[in-house]
């Protein structure tokens, strides 16, 4: 049979700062995040099974994305920990912020890398991360592809 590839694309709002930059975003701002996730698969070919024909029914894969990443990373706001913003981000903290500490500078590059390896970790065995695009802007973007790593 085919490997087929599909796609689900999810949307949440995300806070961060870039400690050590030399432009805007050294300050605290957000964005409104797209994630495209793609994997690849053969569709189940028994005909006996509920999901016959899919490669991953949409819901399963949208529940562990959500888990993983919508769930925790939406309304909240990310900062590398090993940066004087640690101080920042446990200020927010005891104001019951939704504060997500990182061992990385929290670009959409590090991010999508970090998502990679937590939405790789929950698949099926039979069913691969091919790609994923972390959209920050209309025109700025991020992807990340298992053929490259």
């Amino acid at each position: 049979m085919s490997n087929i590839r599909i796609t689900k694309q999810f949307n949440f709002e995300t806070g961060h700062a870039l400690y050590g930059y030399d432009g805007k975003c050294k300050n605290v701002h957000g964005h409104s995040y797209k994630l495209s996730v793609t994997v690849i698969g053969e569709p189940i070919d028994d005909n006996q099974n509920v999901k016959f024909g899919m490669v991953i029914d949409f819901g399963d894969l949208k529940k562990i994305v959500k888990e993983e990443i919508v769930d925790k990373y939406d309304h909240a706001t990310v900062f590398n920990k090993n940066t004087p913003h640690l101080e920042l981000a446990n200020e927010l903290k005891k104001r019951d912020h939704n504060v997500i500490l990182v061992d990385y500078q929290p670009t959409s590059e590090m991010m999508v890398i970090d998502f990679a390896e937590k939405i790789k970790n929950r698949l099926p065995k039979n069913i691969q991360l091919f790609s994923l695009k972390l959209q920050e802007t209309e025109t700025s973007f991020a992807e990340w592809f298992a053929s490259d790593n």
